[in-house]
């Protein structure tokens, strides 16, 4: 009998492990692809190449990039608390990867699939902004400190947007399993009922990953590279991923909460022989082209606007919203009582 519970949980162990593996491997081949997929796009807005020397269409410039960037010399400011130096980008790093422990990729398709998996989200989204705030102070500089402090600012102001979104979500499914709301939307994406909280999720997105307009945090003229302008070499390179990785994150959350995940487009051939995978990639590739769009298309926004939006003009209409969804779901007998029949 022990030998059996043994070999169970040494089997349960290995297969977390494969699962673990399974989608971190992708992920980081797609987090090194798309610094290739942003500059191609960019180059194509602004009528330039792009990477195109190394390897075919430049495909292995993120390789290169990669091998000269462990190359660099690691330096670190003279006064500078070294083990929350290097503390710092690690903890940004690990948490845009543990994320991805309770995406959905198809139905059931889940490293872990939790109950609670929207408010495992929040939280790790929540101590992000730890190692943002470890790098700036860390580093015993006064332009990184003002770059974690706005980018603090800026991460808080519209996390609370985000989870008034969340919970406007929430209310129509039941419940805060990622896997429930993917099914709730095998008739309507959410995007169509709940259009304005849409684009408002999609546009804190944009601010909760210091993407352009709202990249307050590396503003160059006033702040050089803002929280990681210590930093070189490998500690500037998680940074950089981390970024990267919580875009890919930030985009597979708007598919699964409002672009119903892995359902294909039509559930009519041929579009329902595709496997659910390449629907929940395909659509994140969308937001992600959205992303780097936007980069090139908008101007930046002055702290004060950016402040203004998010406490002034989001806040209060997500909340509102939250207010009357609720409040005409119970009207009309609509309001689910938890779970997805």
């Amino acid at each position: 009998m022990a030998h059996f519970f043994l070999y169970t949980t040494i089997g349960s162990i290995l297969l977390i492990v494969l699962k673990t593996f399974a989608v971190l491997v992708p992920l980081l081949v797609g987090i090194a692809y798309l610094t290739w997929m942003e500059r191609k796009v960019l180059a194509a807005i602004m009528l330039r190449r792009g990477p195109n020397v190394v390897g075919p269409f430049g495909l292995m410039q993120p390789f290169a990039d990669a091998v000269k960037m462990m190359f660099k010399e690691t330096t670190i400011p003279a006064r500078a608390n070294r083990f929350l130096f290097f503390l710092a980008p690690v903890i940004s790093f690990t948490l845009a990867l543990a994320a991805w422990v309770v995406i959905p990729t198809n139905n059931g398709w889940a490293v872990a699939n939790l109950n609670v998996g929207v408010f495992y989200l929040l939280a790790l989204s929540s101590l992000g902004v730890y190692g943002i705030l470890l790098a700036g102070w860390a580093s015993n500089s006064k332009y990184p400190l003002f770059g974690a402090m706005r980018a603090t600012a800026q991460m808080i102001a519209y996390e609370v947007s985000l989870g008034l979104v969340i919970v406007s979500v929430l209310l129509l499914v039941g419940s805060a399993n990622l896997n429930d709301i993917v099914l709730a939307q095998r008739h309507i994406w959410f995007c169509i009922p709940l259009f304005p909280i849409f684009i408002i999720f999609f546009i804190s997105a944009l601010a909760e990953t210091n993407r352009p307009p709202f990249d307050f945090a590396v503003g160059e003229s006033e702040l050089v590279a803002g929280f990681f302008s210590e930093y070189s070499s490998l500690a500037f390179g998680l940074f950089f991923l981390a970024e990267y990785g919580n875009m890919i994150l930030m985009s597979a959350m708007t598919s699964v909460l409002f672009l119903g995940g892995w359902l294909p487009l039509f559930d009519i051939a041929p579009f329902n022989w595709l496997p659910g995978p390449f629907w929940l990639i395909l659509k994140i590739l969308f937001c992600l082209f959205c992303f780097i769009w936007v980069r090139s298309a908008f101007p930046r926004y002055r702290y004060d606007q950016l402040m203004r939006l998010g406490w002034k003009v989001f806040l209060p209409f997500s909340l509102i919203w939250v207010v009357l969804t609720a409040g005409f779901l119970m009207a009309t007998g609509l309001l689910p009582n938890g779970g997805v029949s």
